[in-house]
């Protein structure tokens, strides 16, 4: 696969002022393919008519001044939405199947990807993809959970909900990456670890046990970031990392705020409550220690210009692995335990 660089598009009557408002043009969404979300609605409704005055051929200056004109009131809206969306708003964004996924990252941001199948012991689980990739000059692992967009692609990756098979298969990855000391990149975007049967039978809560346990472990730079959705233990099982990142809109919880709801409140409705009480966002787990970045999506939401996500992305990638080649080898799994040991708050109950 061959990196796509990020190609901005303008047009002769545009100014550098509005280039920075709005996403290139070729990339903006057409609204006629994505059902927007209650709090887009304003914007689209906007873009619409923005779209109408565009397509006028020859427009004359007035026309040109009312496209300039509803151009920076699209991006004072966006932005005045975005700045104050609730945790609820940023679960529907990190779901979104217009997200830019793993599968799209691997073709805008890596030079090359050979991928490598299987557990050794059972199957190849697609919900996790796996092989070695290059970024840059950078040789690299690459583990990452891939959701898909339509019927076939998510049957195919079952809603990147893995199995067993799949921390398997990834862990084993991650140890031939030590072995040949290759850094490893890992993306993380999953409602949850598969919960049926058969992955409670080949030990589900085993196999991502015994990932954390090994991840710890592994003599090698391990580069985590929550490009979705981070749905508790499913996200863990490779998310055991020396530098942890988010996208602004990605969220990384130890359960979904309907799960939280239907266990404290009794019904999924107060999922909303929920979802301000876990504190889930990536303003907050930056705020508690639990990452280390938080990487800005384009205006509007990674969905509307993957390109641009995808340079941002590979940017905050490249510093991270630079960063990490410094650490000293026989330090980095020292630094790592104490990393994930210092996240948390912890209360002392007063003696009497």
């Amino acid at each position: 696969m061959s990196a796509d660089n990020a190609n901005n598009s303008s047009n002769d009557d545009q100014t550098p002022a509005d280039e920075e408002y709005l996403p290139p043009e070729n990339n903006r969404p057409n609204p006629t393919k994505r059902i927007p979300l209650p709090f887009e609605k304003p914007i689209v409704e906007l873009e619409q008519q923005l779209a109408k005055l565009e397509a006028k051929p020859n427009p004359p200056p007035n026309i040109k001044e009312a496209i300039r004109n509803l151009r920076l009131e699209i991006a004072r809206l966006t932005r005045e939405i975005f700045d104050h969306l609730d945790p609820s708003d940023v679960v529907k964004l990190a779901r979104d199947s217009h997200r830019p996924q793993t599968l799209d990252y691997l073709e805008l941001i890596f030079d090359e990807f050979i991928e490598l199948h299987g557990d050794h012991a059972y199957r190849d689980d697609r919900a996790i993809l796996t092989g070695f990739a290059k970024i840059d000059d950078q040789k690299v692992m690459f583990v990452g959970q891939q959701k898909g967009r339509n019927l076939k692609e998510r049957t195919e990756h079952n809603y990147g909900m893995a199995h067993p098979e799949g921390y398997r298969k990834a862990l084993q990855k991650m140890q031939l990456a030590a072995k040949y000391k290759m850094p490893i990149i890992t993306f993380i975007d999953t409602g949850g670890a598969y919960p049926g049967l058969g992955a409670e039978e080949r030990g589900q809560s085993y196999a991502i046990a015994y990932n954390l346990r090994e991840m710890a472990r592994i003599n090698t730079p391990i580069v985590c970031t929550v490009i979705g959705e981070g749905g508790s233990g499913g996200a863990l099982g490779i998310a055991i990392g020396d530098y942890i990142a988010m996208l602004q809109f990605a969220y990384y919880s130890v359960i979904s705020p309907e799960g939280c709801a239907g266990i404290l409140w009794k019904h999924a409705k107060h999922a909303d409550l929920a979802a301000r009480a876990l504190r889930f966002t990536s303003k907050d787990l930056l705020e508690l220690g639990v990452i280390d970045e938080i990487i800005p999506e384009p205006l509007g939401g990674a969905h509307r210009d993957h390109r641009r996500m995808a340079m941002t992305l590979k940017m905050s990638l490249l510093r991270a692995l630079r960063q990490l080649e410094s650490v000293p080898r026989d330090q980095i799994t020292q630094r790592r335990y104490d990393k994930f040991r210092k996240m948390g708050q912890f209360e002392e109950a007063a003696t009497v």
